[in-house]
């Protein structure tokens, strides 16, 4: 997930840079989504690799 987040922000920046805006800021507001969604998944594995898998 985080591969298709750092694919997405690379097409964000190439398009930024030859001027297609809407694109740059579709594929920009695509990656923020992705790079959240594995924060949360991140945080509540290390979480519960800290407390409740630790025991086993």
């Amino acid at each position: 997930m985080l591969k298709l987040s750092l694919c997405f922000f690379i097409i964000a920046i190439i398009a930024a840079a030859l001027g297609f805006g809407g694109i740059a800021q579709s594929a920009s507001a695509i990656a923020q989504v992705l790079f959240f969604i594995f924060l949360v998944l991140f945080l509540g594995a290390l979480i519960l690799g800290l407390t409740v898998f630790k025991s086993v």
